[in-house]
């Protein structure tokens, strides 16, 4: 299909994904470990970003490598995911050296489930924390895409959003992965559907194959909208390889792979979204061309992106609740 294992995130060497949900409240989480610190990156977008730990991605930044990135529901109470996973990483023995200490560095970003039908009358204890330190003992190498993780509450303009990742192999042999939770205020689809956007992407039928529409009309004048609460969506994603690369070279590589999301949602970027895209390099394959590989490598991430991003949407399933958003494949069928 893709030319790696899995067709997920971690066909990258040295990654690892665990999930944790609550169909309850309707939301979850969802962290990359890296096994060991890898340099990262991160380019922010959307107009209503909720991240951690990101400023010291920045180039100014002393430390430019994590143990861990989260995915989250929950909006601002979702960054607490962070913590559960920091914690965890702690007990087993993980972090940045200081002196005697270990602090383990998780960055993470969050996405607005807040409104999807579930029960989010926690009170003084959000459920979070506890949701990060279960996705992190969940890690794996093989896990489920859809309703899941980070991308349990997500819903977009026009069907159920979700949890999706892809792979694929640059000519060089470098891979490239990405895991995206699809949240957005715009919509996954030409028009009504049935067709993705990111059909031109789309690997032996890895999101239904359903190709293109037979015409396309102008959507520009009149998009397809979630709603118009600021903050009320975001698609939060990690880009990922096993290339060398500076943090120069990984920040690069997020800003491309940014790409991915205007090749499969429309529109993104918006005051009403908080799209972050991070980027990990796991450092294990040198580029023969820093400069020309890393643009292939860029190029890459934008398609892998585009295409978790549909594969998040058409395996995602409808919450069990009354007047939950239908999911693709509720309104048009798994062929």
């Amino acid at each position: 299909m893709s030319g790696t294992a899995r067709n997920l995130i971690t066909d990258v060497a040295g990654l690892r994904v665990g999930h944790a949900s609550d169909l309850r409240i309707g939301s979850g989480v969802s962290v990359v470990v890296c096994d060991a610190s890898c340099v990262a990156a991160v380019d922010v977008r959307g107009g209503g970003p909720g991240t951690r730990e990101t400023d010291l991605l920045g180039a100014a930044a002393t430390v430019r490598m994590v143990d861990a990135i989260t995915l989250s529901g929950g909006s601002a109470f979702g960054l607490d995911a962070a913590s559960g996973v920091m914690n965890a990483l702690a007990a087993d023995g993980r972090g940045f050296p200081v002196g005697t200490a270990r602090v383990p560095i998780v960055s993470g970003a969050v996405l607005f489930d807040l409104l999807n039908g579930g029960d989010k009358a926690w009170g003084e204890d959000p459920p979070y924390r506890a949701l990060g330190r279960a996705a992190y003992h969940a890690a794996g190498l093989d896990f489920p895409l859809g309703t899941i993780g980070a991308g349990t509450g997500a819903t977009t303009a026009t069907v159920k959003g979700g949890l999706g990742s892809a792979s694929a192999v640059t000519a060089s042999g470098h891979v490239v992965g990405a895991i995206v939770a699809v949240n957005a205020v715009g919509n996954p689809l030409f028009g009504d559907g049935p067709h993705f956007r990111a059909a031109a992407y789309e690997r032996a039928g890895e999101f239904g194959g359903r190709g293109f529409p037979s015409s396309l009309t102008d959507e520009a004048t009149a998009p397809l909208l979630k709603g118009v609460t600021p903050r009320a969506a975001t698609t939060i994603a990690v880009v990922a390889t096993d290339a060398v690369l500076t943090s120069n070279g990984a920040q690069r590589l997020a800003v491309m792979a940014q790409d991915g999301l205007a090749l499969s949602l429309f529109p993104v970027h918006t005051p009403l979204d908080g799209d972050c895209v991070f980027a990990l390099a796991t450092g294990q394959k040198p580029l023969a061309d820093p400069t020309v590989d890393l643009a292939r490598l860029g190029a890459l991430a934008a398609t892998v992106l585009a295409r978790a991003v549909a594969r998040g949407v058409h395996a995602a399933t409808a919450l069990p609740y009354a007047d939950a958003q239908p999911a693709w494949r509720d309104r048009f069928g798994d062929a």
